[in-house]
């Protein structure tokens, strides 16, 4: 059997509270360690990350830590495949921890399904044992949450998708697709392989391959996350010239629908009966799948929390995607370093 050689990818900001669980999980990988070689590259945090790295680097010959001046994501990644020599490059976050067959089985699929791209799926944890990052958690794995982003909510079969978590890919893609935009802080994993779609390219998902994901452990880190994503979304689709899927849309729509509604409401009573019945179906929504999650999570309080955590999802996301369609339209500059 011929064994892959794989190089490992994974951009680092201040990630010192996950980035030991994250290196040990590739420890413990049942892949050939002569075969693989893990690229840290971290943007100068500010925290002991860097330190923890270069504690596992002095006894692991296979890991080694860059320097990423430019201190965002685009740019990490193309800094690692600069220096990879692996014939798999396989992007990881610091912020997961991986089932120790993840590399063996994402290189396994990538040639059986003679695929370009393939990923695993979320399980999506809480940060903390608290109401808040339980729902936190249960909200951004949830449809009405996150939409039909299946490597989020689950799948139940290997399946032909438009994105993947991170992404396993043959090395020979990137000499078609060329590096990741660094004009994208996020959704750069979306461009790149819309774009890598867009030239006939293969992407899979693995349901069975498993990424332990944990949540961010506060509402306000959530909302400026999905502020990002809606924020970079139209840019995507402007580089790639149509977007890859309708479900971005509706986070738009419902904060459009919030707003001239309202207003529609003050002028007709049909409408306000309308508007009203449609803003409690959304908190009876959110309550019932919140009264599911306090179930398994065994925590009351996230049962009413999640109406207010799905409505800061969907407003942060629209919010962004709005000032970023202004953007695109009135050709706006993206400040970069400021978006960290």
């Amino acid at each position: 059997m011929n064994v892959r050689t794989v190089s490992v990818i994974c951009p680092l900001f201040n990630e010192e509270k996950f980035i030991e669980g994250c290196i040990m999980s590739i420890l413990e990988q049942d892949y050939p360690k002569n075969k693989l070689e893990v690229l840290f590259i971290d943007g100068r945090s500010s925290d002991h990350t860097a330190d923890i790295v270069r504690k596992y680097a002095k006894k692991h010959a296979f890991i080694k830590l860059l320097d990423n001046p430019e201190r965002v994501v685009p740019y990490a990644l193309n800094k690692g495949l600069e220096v990879a020599t692996g014939e798999v490059i396989m992007r990881i976050d610091g912020h997961c921890t991986y089932p120790t067959n993840y590399i063996s089985e994402l290189v396994r699929y990538l040639y059986e399904l003679n695929a370009d791209n393939v990923g695993g799926v979320w399980n999506t944890q809480p940060a903390k044992d608290t109401a808040v990052c339980h729902a936190i958690a249960l909200a951004s794995s949830h449809p009405f949450g996150v939409g039909g982003s299946m490597h989020k909510i689950g799948a139940s079969r290997i399946m032909e998708t438009d994105t993947v978590p991170f992404g396993c890919y043959k090395r020979e893609v990137f000499e078609k697709t060329g590096q990741f935009d660094t004009d994208l802080v996020r959704n750069q994993d979306d461009e790149f392989n819309g774009r890598l779609q867009n030239l006939g390219g293969k992407i899979f998902l693995i349901p069975q391959v498993i990424i332990n994901y944990t949540a961010r452990d506060s509402i306000r880190k959530m909302r400026h996350m999905y502020y990002q994503y809606g924020l970079y979304k139209p840019l995507v689709n402007k580089k790639l010239g149509s977007p890859a899927t309708i479900r971005q849309f509706f986070p738009l729509g419902f904060l459009l629908g919030l707003i001239f509604g309202a207003i529609a409401s003050c002028f007709s009573t049909t409408v306000l009966y309308i508007y009203s019945a449609l803003l409690m179906l959304y908190l009876f929504i959110g309550i019932v799948v919140g009264g599911m999650g306090a179930v398994r999570a065994r925590k009351f309080a996230v049962m009413p929390l999640m109406p207010y955590v799905f409505l800061n999802i969907h407003l942060s996301y629209g919010f962004g995607y709005l000032k970023g369609i202004f953007k695109v339209l009135g050709n706006g500059t993206y400040d970069v370093k400021s978006n960290r």
